[in-house]
């Protein structure tokens, strides 16, 4: 009964047709409700998803992409995708015409969006510019084009494994942010070595899996921190021994202190 009550309360979300669009970029505005999501598709363009708080992850056919605020998942054209957003989002994307993505990777992942992009994003939004075709706004869209051309892509922020038992380990630590094992006690639980285990982290995961606990408690405290909890909960609840120790690991990863990171992002215009 929950589940038929969850699957109803969901809303799919309009998806744009590329070849209706004139021109070669086009810059989507969208306010998305909780719940919202986009059924797998594909567009002829590529094209940047961006939120500038919570998290947004999208499905490809290699797996999960998940990127934290300040961080959008580029699709290249003809790559098929899906959306679910459990929170409220507003989302903002641009869409590069198949010639464009050329230069651009030629697989989905992560980027992160630098303050040049997130400028041109807002002055096109405050604007209302979707198809630009001033010699102005078109020579700030070739900037956008230029910078996405420039920035390193991850595979995701918080990458999925394969092997059974590690993906054992981090569907455990997921469900429990605050557990506090080692390497050689989560290894011992799956019934490998501790270099095994390492070894599998760095080949699937590309860090390791302390670095990956890390990053899953910063998104965990972005949600906590957008659902209203205090900082002394969200640090005891995700297993650091003081609120201080938990300020300092978000401010490494997001640059800002936890509640100045809720003021800026929480009610972001962009």
């Amino acid at each position: 009964m929950k589940t038929n009550q969850a699957a109803a309360q969901r809303h799919s979300v309009a998806i744009l047709d590329t070849d209706q669009v004139q021109g070669s970029y086009y810059f989507r505005y969208d306010e998305f409700g909780a719940h919202s999501e986009a059924p797998p598709h594909s567009h002829r363009w590529g094209h940047l998803n961006y939120a500038s708080h919570g998290s947004l992850s999208m499905e490809v056919p290699a797996g999960r992409i998940l990127c934290p605020p300040q961080h959008g998942v580029w699709i290249p054209p003809g790559v098929v995708h899906s959306c679910y957003l459990q929170h409220a989002v507003q989302y903002r994307s641009v869409y590069l015409a198949p010639e464009l993505c050329e230069a651009l990777p030629q697989v989905a992942g992560c980027m992160r969006m630098g303050p040049i992009v997130k400028a041109i994003l807002l002055d096109f939004g405050l604007r209302g510019v979707q198809t630009p075709t001033a010699a102005a706004d078109l020579r700030l869209a070739q900037v956008v084009h230029d910078q996405l051309c420039t920035t390193p892509l991850e595979l995701s922020f918080l990458p999925m494994a394969q092997h059974p038992a590690l993906v054992q380990v981090l569907d455990a630590m997921q469900a429990g942010p605050g557990d506090h094992r080692s390497l050689a006690e989560w290894a011992e639980t799956v019934h490998m070595t501790e270099r095994t285990l390492a070894r599998h982290c760095q080949r699937e995961l590309g860090m390791s899996l302390g670095e990956w606990r890390q990053r899953m408690r910063y998104l965990c405290a972005i949600d906590a921190l957008e659902a209203g909890h205090t900082v002394q909960r969200i640090a005891y609840d995700l297993g650091y021994s003081t609120p201080s120790a938990f300020i300092a690991m978000f401010q490494r990863e997001s640059g800002l202190p936890p509640e100045q990171f809720r003021r800026e992002f929480s009610a972001s215009s962009l």
